[in-house]
């Protein structure tokens, strides 16, 4: 009787082992999920094929770090509901914000948000604001090497049409600061036209008609963007022009590569300007909240696609 009381006593002993030893693996099950970083993402409503990759792309890695980071995930129409969802993120306790802010009047509630503490990382958009972290493709060289092209191949005279983006901030001012700044350096004779546009097809394509029939010369085409392009070579198409013979784009949407081998006599150019890379300023973030040191600024490197090229930037999976 002895000997089974000793032997219950040990059981009982090694089960209350096991259920200490189940709660505190609990209790650290907790605490590691207790100490996720919370990272909030801010993006632009989706208007344009570019920017829904860069929302795609931007939850898809906070997905992927979702066992580091509690996230939560806002897109606006404009800088005042993007402030409010930059509050509704400092309210719920957000120690990096992750933001892409296209608009103006974003500078002063990020600046606020960084003087709370907070991480701010903007994606592609340069502000005026202090201990901000940006990662960015370089918007000046995809300048330069627009009117490297261009000049390359209709040479020092011509007449060049620029389709100017003013609304889209420090995008279009630095990729047409680097194309005249280039310009007034190998070809200060071209002819420089300058037009207001926007960054979609159907813009490209309206804007890209009136200025054909206002111009009966155009030599080639600055254009900043993809989608600007595709509508810009349907006004060419449709007008029947054959004078144009370059035109170049920017960002990385795959319906535009794919028109690259398309035309004999015109020259399709796109300054590769890719968004995955937000999910470099998604890291960013992550890497400055575990202590990691890492660059104020990343600035990604320009890439030229076009016919000679293109097969190498195909993707069928990419959404944009």
């Amino acid at each position: 009787m002895k000997k089974a009381l000793i032997v219950l006593m040990v059981a009982l002993m090694a089960m209350s082992s096991v259920f200490a030893s189940g709660a505190e693996e609990a209790t650290a099950a907790t605490t590691d999920t207790g100490a996720k970083h919370k990272v909030g993402v801010l993006a632009p409503a989706v208007t344009h094929g570019w920017v829904a990759g860069v929302a795609y792309y931007a939850e898809q890695r906070c997905e992927e770090l979702s066992d580091q980071i509690d996230y939560r995930f806002y897109t606006s129409s404009s800088a005042e509901e993007m402030t409010s969802q930059l509050d509704d993120l400092l309210l719920w306790g957000a120690e990096a914000i992750v933001c892409y802010p296209q608009w103006t009047g974003m500078e002063v509630p990020i600046q606020n948000a960084i003087d709370q503490g907070v991480v701010i990382v903007n994606f592609d958009i340069e502000i005026a604001a202090d201990g901000v972290y940006r990662v960015s493709g370089d918007n000046y060289d995809m300048g330069v090497q627009g009117a490297n092209y261009i000049v390359d191949k209709i040479g020092t005279e011509g007449t060049v049409v620029i389709l100017d983006v003013p609304s889209s901030g420090s995008v279009a001012a630095l990729r047409k600061a680097g194309f005249l700044d280039t310009v007034a350096e190998i070809a200060p004779n071209l002819n420089i036209l300058t037009y207001a546009t926007q960054f979609t097809r159907e813009d490209g394509l309206a804007d890209m008609a009136d200025i054909l029939t206002a111009n009966p010369q155009i030599d080639a085409v600055y254009s900043m963007d993809d989608e600007t392009s595709i509508g810009a070579i349907q006004a060419i198409q449709e007008a029947g022009r054959t004078d144009i013979k370059v035109i170049t784009g920017g960002g990385g949407c795959q319906e535009y590569f794919n028109m690259m081998d398309d035309y004999d006599d015109l020259w399709v150019q796109s300054a590769l300007y890719s968004p995955t890379m937000v999910t470099e300023a998604v890291d960013m973030a992550v890497d400055v909240l575990n202590g990691e040191e890492v660059e104020q600024v990343m600035i990604i490197p320009t890439t030229i696609v076009d016919k000679t090229n293109v097969a190498d930037y195909i993707d069928p999976s990419s959404p944009y």
